[in-house]
């Protein structure tokens, strides 16, 4: 009989037990996204807490980019690895050299940005306020332009909002920035350059380029309709920019002699 009681005492504990297990899932899954965009908030650096709310959010966006040739939503792509990757030079006619469908593919990437983060920063700047609000500081932002630019090995996000906040003093922010260290200029620059030899002579030399920039690799992925992917990767960090053209592509059972 002991032996019994002893045995349903242990399963009544593992059952207490796998109760608790359950219910602390349900509260992390009902709460982690809270928990998840609780920043770090020191009242004397308003910069840093903008820095962390947005610059998760700015990496996932150059991931994404990254991937489907400078588009969040490609509208003219190939599939390649179930990834959209976007034609920046494209001809549907067999025999003729590609035209540019992005020209000025640096800026529409800053745009592409730029407009993704705006629901972002409204959130961001609306936390801010609230944590500051809790300080008892009073809170005064005049929203202005944003600017996003592409630089050599970094991406600088500018907000030109104007933060006033008093509560013993008065201290003005005139402008918030958001840096993010990854090097897509200099992968679009080498992008550019290579579109223009699939405009020029519809195909390009990618070993010039490996033999110049030593730290890059350059990969030319032949596609059955004529396409060809082009694959950009730096081997320091494996940030990684992809894109697709078409040129000089030959009718099926056609091959170059």
């Amino acid at each position: 009989m002991r032996c019994i009681k002893k045995k349903e005492g242990q399963v009544t504990i593992f059952i207490i037990i796998g109760i608790i297990i359950i219910a602390l899932g349900v509260v992390i899954y009902l709460f982690y996204p809270q928990i998840k965009t609780t920043f770090r908030f020191e009242a004397d650096n308003p910069y840093s807490f903008i820095q962390e709310c947005l610059e998760e959010k700015i990496i996932n966006d150059l991931d994404e980019l990254s991937l489907q040739g400078g588009s969040l939503e490609p509208e003219h792509y190939i599939l390649y690895e179930n990834e959209k990757v976007e034609y920046l030079c494209y001809t549907g006619e067999y025999y003729k050299t590609c035209v540019v469908q992005q020209p000025m593919l640096k800026n529409h990437i800053e745009e592409e940005i730029k407009n993704s983060i705006k629901e972002r920063t409204t959130e961001c700047f609306d936390n801010l306020e609230k944590n500051y609000i809790g300080e008892h500081y009073d809170f005064e932002l005049r929203k202005g332009e944003v600017n996003v630019e592409l630089l050599p090995k970094r991406i600088i996000t500018t907000f030109n909002y104007s933060l006033v906040l008093t509560k013993d003093k008065t201290e003005t922010y005139d402008s918030f920035d958001v840096i993010v260290h990854n090097n897509i200029y200099e992968l679009v620059s080498v992008a550019n350059s290579i579109i223009k030899w699939e405009t020029s002579l519809g195909d390009s030399e990618t070993t010039t380029y490996m033999n110049y920039y030593h730290d890059l690799k350059v990969e030319k992925k032949k596609q059955t309709d004529g396409s060809t992917i082009y694959i950009l990767t730096d081997r320091n960090n494996l940030n990684k920019f992809q894109f697709a053209s078409r040129s000089i592509a030959w009718p099926p059972g056609y091959e170059i002699k």
